[in-house]
């Protein structure tokens, strides 16, 4: 069986500059149906929200996010943005961090790799991971 995972991140009005935002930071084709688009009566929401987007990186990753006007009660859930090049995780870092708060630097990890964690601007949970200790990321 093969299948795909992607993180579903809900907003309440925010989607729309979130996944423009993760556009700038990450690249790639970004794809928003709003309520208002939608053919059904009396659908709840407002007409500008976002009903579902979907950002598709290049690199087959894909990001989605909805706009919703109901509370959710989840589990703590982080993203992890992992790979072999500290020099583009740490440009990541360095996008993600602003406007938001940065938990942990991104910096040589126990285990040989450099690892951060930033909560971005729009509340969202990043951990980046990766690349070599013995190589050093641009600064």
């Amino acid at each position: 069986m093969a299948f795909k995972v992607s993180p579903y991140m809900g907003f309440s009005g925010r989607a729309a500059d979130a996944l423009a935002y993760y556009q700038g930071v990450f690249g790639g084709r970004l794809d928003i149906t709003h309520y208002r688009d939608m053919p059904m009566e009396d659908m709840p929401g407002n007409p500008d929200w976002v009903m579902h987007g979907q950002l598709e990186l290049d690199n087959g990753v894909t990001l989605m996010a909805a706009d919703g006007p109901q509370t959710r009660e989840s589990g703590n859930v982080e993203i992890c943005l992992y790979g072999d090049d500290a020099t583009e995780l740490e440009r990541c870092f360095e996008a993600l961090s602003d406007g938001g708060r940065v938990e942990l630097p991104f910096e040589p990890a126990p285990w040989g790799s450099y690892f951060g964690q930033v909560t971005d601007q729009f509340g969202i949970s990043w951990m980046l991971e990766g690349g070599s200790t013995g190589e050093q990321p641009a600064q």
